[in-house]
């Protein structure tokens, strides 16, 4: 296939892929940060100690997470035909790519917040500071190099799922390497996709690490 025919398919592709990507990763977010500062702050001996309730909410995200996305997929038709209209399409599989996002973005976000100096959180009790202002004057500041790389990371894993869900009706780059490269034994159009999928998850990679450093006090 010609490098004329190549390109409008490649640019649509991608352009759906990333729309998929970014709004599925803006929602798994909004879920999965809350949730993962709960998981943080609700353990034994910290801030706001409610073991049973952070039990629980370990075992929610653990059970999630354990689910394959395809599956998972597969297992939320009826409910993403609910919310979303249809179970297949560009847009109606960014409700799967949520479920299946934000158990993930939870615990890259317990992640992050585990690195900051216990000291620090003493040091704020010490001078009187209010649990909403350790997490938003503490935890979350102090965190948001490594929650910037932990970003990239949930976003380019949510881009891995969306070209898995290309195999359930989903469109973007995967879908165009499935059905139009190879269902169709077009290796061009094959070969294409998938370095298009390389690329961009690079692109996002190399532009959170530069982030993250760029926003690490500590390394200046």
């Amino acid at each position: 296939m010609s490098f004329d025919k190549l390109w409008p398919l490649l640019a649509q592709g991608a352009a759906d892929t990333l729309y998929m990507t970014l709004w599925s990763a803006f929602f798994a977010y909004l879920v999965g940060l809350p949730l993962g500062v709960l998981l943080v702050i609700t353990r034994k001996g910290h801030i706001l100690p409610a073991p049973a309730f952070n039990a629980l909410l370990g075992g929610v995200i653990n059970f999630l997470r354990s689910i394959p996305f395809i599956i998972l997929l597969a297992m939320l038709f009826p409910v993403t035909r609910a919310v979303m209209g249809r179970a297949i399409g560009t847009r109606a599989i960014i409700f799967p790519l949520i479920i299946s996002a934000f158990p993930y973005v939870a615990r890259m976000v317990e992640g992050s917040l585990d690195e900051i100096d216990h000291g620090i959180l003493e040091a704020a009790q010490a001078m009187g500071s209010t649990n909403l202002q350790i997490i938003f004057k503490v935890l979350l500041p102090e965190a948001v190099p490594s929650l910037i790389n932990g970003a990239a990371i949930s976003v380019t894993t949510i881009l891995a799922y969306s070209a898995m869900a290309s195999a359930a009706g989903g469109g973007g780059l995967g879908a165009l390497a499935i059905t139009k490269g190879y269902q169709q034994q077009n290796l061009d159009i094959l070969y294409a996709s998938s370095m298009a999928l390389v690329l961009l998850v690079q692109l996002i990679t190399v532009s959170g690490t530069r982030l993250t450093k760029w926003v690490d006090h500590r390394k200046k």
